[in-house]
């Protein structure tokens, strides 16, 4: 009987190792949802100088002063599983959401429009990042200044048009969606890993797993061709959502593409004094947090801990969103 009860837990034990995640949920605008486990991890960065001068030699030290909001580390408790965009949002499915809600984007409804890349830009002659230009009324999510398929993640949306779209989907469907907090969102980048990127440290095998600023992008920019990942993906602007692999929990995308609004005002000195449990951001701010990096982005900037900012009516061609629904 004993053999019998050994061999019976054996065989269950094996089971559960080999279980297959749960498949994604698929909502009403065909939106894959991925279910999140509640953990803890610990969350920023505890790096000094002279390992991001080691690693990231080609860039000037006072990048790194900039890095100071990503600490102290400290340890976050997620509390609750909850379900978050296996993809960011895609061009196909903000249109739909615009078609059937009525919602006008922001930069659409204040007439000043969004920003977009230039091609007549020449980079022989023209400095830093002028190849984009707003806001101008001829740029939206629509246009961008370059080529996107209904696959390719929106960008040119406000911090609020990304709130209506939850919004308006919550009323919808009867369930709550909403922007990711930034905690949520860095736990899930790191899927339980607790290095820079969810594949390592390496700065140079970023591309294996996101979008970010390559030799495809460098030809734009030849005055920044240091910084790019030493390889071409083929894809100079975004890329269909999906097509990078994705990390252990089956999220795509998380760095580089598009940079992702969460819901969390920025505050410089936040981290230092946040709660534990499901930690919300400060209570009132100036500027959104955006995480995650874009298809023009330095493999310093798409990283896991990574802090930047916009605010809320902040319409560029390099940031969009990814949407988490709330378990029941």
């Amino acid at each position: 009987m004993r053999l019998g009860t050994c061999l019976l837990l054996t065989v269950c034990a094996c089971a559960v190792a080999r279980a297959e995640p749960p498949p994604p949920l698929v909502n009403s605008l065909g939106m894959r949802f991925v279910r999140v486990p509640a953990g803890s991890f610990m969350m920023g960065h505890a790096e000094n100088a002279d390992t991001w001068a080691r690693d990231f030699p080609q860039y000037p030290p006072d990048r790194f002063a900039k890095l100071f909001d990503e600490a102290p580390v400290h340890r976050v408790r997620i509390t609750r599983d909850f379900y978050l965009g296996q993809h960011e949002v895609t061009v196909g499915q903000f249109r739909r959401f615009l078609e059937r809600s009525g919602h006008v984007p922001e930069s659409v409804r204040d007439g000043t429009g969004g920003y977009g890349f230039n091609s007549a830009y020449d980079p022989a002659t023209t400095s830093r990042g002028d190849a984009f230009e707003g806001r101008d009324p001829r740029y939206s999510w629509a246009n961008p200044g370059f080529p996107q398929g209904d696959d390719h993640p929106v960008l040119n949306v406000t911090w609020w048009d990304a709130v209506a779209m939850a919004d308006w989907l919550s009323r919808l469907e009867g369930r709550r969606y909403r922007l990711p907090t930034e905690a949520e969102w860095e736990y899930a980048c790191r899927a339980g890993t607790d290095t820079r990127y969810p594949n390592g440290n390496d700065p140079q095998r970023l591309g294996e797993i996101a979008n970010t600023f390559d030799t495809s992008s460098a030809t734009h920019w030849p005055h920044w061709a240091a910084f790019a990942q030493p390889r071409s993906d083929g894809f100079a602007f975004t890329a269909p959502v999906g097509r990078f692999a994705p990390n252990a929990w089956g999220l795509h995308d998380m760095l580089g593409n598009a940079w992702e609004w969460v819901s969390d005002w920025h505050g410089d000195d936040h981290y230092a004094r946040s709660p534990t449990d499901n930690p919300q951001g400060p209570a009132d701010g100036d500027v959104r947090v955006r995480r995650g990096g874009s298809w023009h982005s330095w493999a310093l900037y798409a990283r896991c801990g990574y802090r930047n900012w916009n605010a809320p009516s902040t319409r560029y061609t390099l940031v969009g969103m990814r949407l988490l629904l709330e378990a029941e």
